[in-house]
């Protein structure tokens, strides 16, 4: 075989191995299988999208310092707050890779809002579910000079004076807002929220007589543990640690537990190594003394959930959604 023969066999060889080569590498240069060639994912920061404004982030910004320590890179807090915590996911689930470098946080309204109005995206196909990770503490405040000193007391009045009950939400179709209409259908009371855009509004509107009660998250707090709110009744699984005199709404026989639990997703056909260490990473956070201390400061409580039931949650509370917005009539025709 002379040397061009040679040369010519050689020119093609190489030319094969190119192609096959990019049958399997990606434009980043990576198997299409697995995380990077050479690295164990991550080796690089991660984007975690929070889908609410800078200063309503502070737990989970520090979910995300200290889940970094864990994974060994930083995980950057991107905010993109907008259509009631669903745009940074919805964007996220549109336009982000699957590789596991773009994460975002799901409020309980990302299962919600597809049965209000349409969505550009699925919450059972869309996402690769990671973790559950906490939920919130909600109630009902009057001001402490008000003549109810129980919830049965607040429930009798509004029953014996429909409309006028007027009470402050966080806005219409919130899981506060749905929260005191389930409340109203159950006992047949007619009663008004009024939607403030913010906490301090909202406190400042009760304390001047202006509203009978504020329902919400604990913005309330130093206004309660001050002694100028009285709070009647809370809505977690269980009484909380700093108000355990507090009766829960289960307790009294509603059947509601409305503590908006959220976690993690990416975007849909996340590889399932980088889904165990995104997951065992917030784990180890959710566990840290340094977070738990964070957690109890915030009133917070973990709602861990696995991967697996992750998944499971998603596909109920979907479901669930649906049927509470149909039992209240709370869709738009």
């Amino acid at each position: 075989m002379n040397e061009s023969l040679q040369h010519s066999l050689g020119a093609r060889r190489r030319r094969a191995l190119h192609c096959l080569a990019a049958l399997f590498l990606g434009a980043s240069g990576t198997f299409a299988w697995g995380p990077a060639q050479g690295g164990e994912f991550p080796d690089r920061p991660i984007q975690f999208i929070v889908p609410w404004p800078s200063g309503a982030d502070a737990v989970l910004r520090a979910l995300a310092d200290t889940a970094s320590r864990y994974l060994g890179q930083s995980i950057v807090v991107i905010n993109k707050p907008g259509v009631s915590g669903t745009l940074g996911p919805a964007a996220m689930a549109k336009t982000a890779k699957n590789d596991g470098y773009t994460i975002a946080q799901v409020p309980l309204s990302v299962f919600r809002i597809p049965h209000l109005q349409a969505t550009n995206y699925d919450p059972l196909t869309d996402f690769t579910y990671i973790i559950g990770l906490s939920g919130y503490t909600s109630g009902v405040v009057v001001r402490a000079d008000s003549p109810w000193k129980t919830w049965a007391e607040f429930i009798d009045y509004a029953k014996k004076n429909p409309g006028k009950v007027s009470y402050a939400t966080p806005g219409v179709n919130t899981t506060i807002d749905i929260t005191m209409k389930q409340i109203a259908r159950k006992e047949g009371i007619r009663w008004t929220g009024a939607p403030f855009k913010g906490a301090g509004d909202a406190t400042a509107a009760l304390l001047g007589g202006h509203l009978t009660a504020l329902a919400g998250t604990t913005s309330w707090a130093p206004m309660v543990d001050s002694g100028k709110f009285r709070l009647l009744v809370t809505w977690g699984e269980k009484r909380t640690e700093r108000w355990p005199n507090v009766p829960t709404l289960k307790e009294l026989g509603y059947g509601i537990v409305a503590n908006s639990p959220y976690g993690i997703a990416g975007p849909k056909g996340m590889n399932d190594k980088v889904v165990k260490a995104l997951h065992d990473a917030f784990k180890k956070a959710l566990e840290d003394p340094v977070m738990k201390k964070t957690l109890q400061q915030y009133d917070e409580e973990p709602f861990y959930l696995s991967t697996e039931a992750y998944r499971k949650y998603a596909n109920t509370t979907f479901h669930q959604q649906k049927r509470i917005v149909e039992e209240l009539h709370l869709a738009q025709p």
